[in-house]
């Protein structure tokens, strides 16, 4: 199963979290995820793609 959420570096130290879906920057309670820091960012990437993981584990076993 493919990540849903990954990295793009915008400069030097400044990464945005993106959705590789659509291409957009992702966003949480109505901020964006652009301008993070190297540890912010993967965590938040760790974080999200488990969630997507759970979230799409538990719509297989649906009938």
């Amino acid at each position: 199963m493919a990540n849903r959420y990954a990295l793009r570096m915008e400069h030097p130290h400044s990464w945005t979290v993106f959705d590789v879906f659509t291409g957009q920057p992702v966003e949480l309670k109505h901020q964006v995820m652009v301008g993070m820091d190297t540890r912010d960012a993967d965590a938040m990437v760790d974080r999200l793609n488990s969630r997507d993981v759970k979230r799409r584990a538990k719509a297989d076993r649906k009938p």
